[in-house]
């Protein structure tokens, strides 16, 4: 999987408010500009990945207000 850039989305309350420093998935924008918003679940064969990258030191994963 070419991946451009991640950025963690955080969880929003009932009026829709953002809940500062919950994340609960991974918005992925690949090579061809496809976007992906990927559940924070080990068993998810695409966050296995994207965690495969970051382990490695070639992907980082950056904060949901920096989007």
């Amino acid at each position: 999987m070419k991946i451009k850039k991640c950025i963690y989305i955080n969880d929003v309350d009932v009026e829709g408010n953002t809940i500062p420093n919950k994340p609960i998935c991974v918005k992925t924008i690949l090579e061809d500009d496809t976007e992906l918003f990927v559940p924070l679940d080990p068993a998810n064969t695409e966050y296995a990945e994207i965690m495969r990258q970051v382990d490695a030191g070639e992907l980082t994963i950056a904060p949901a207000d920096e989007e």
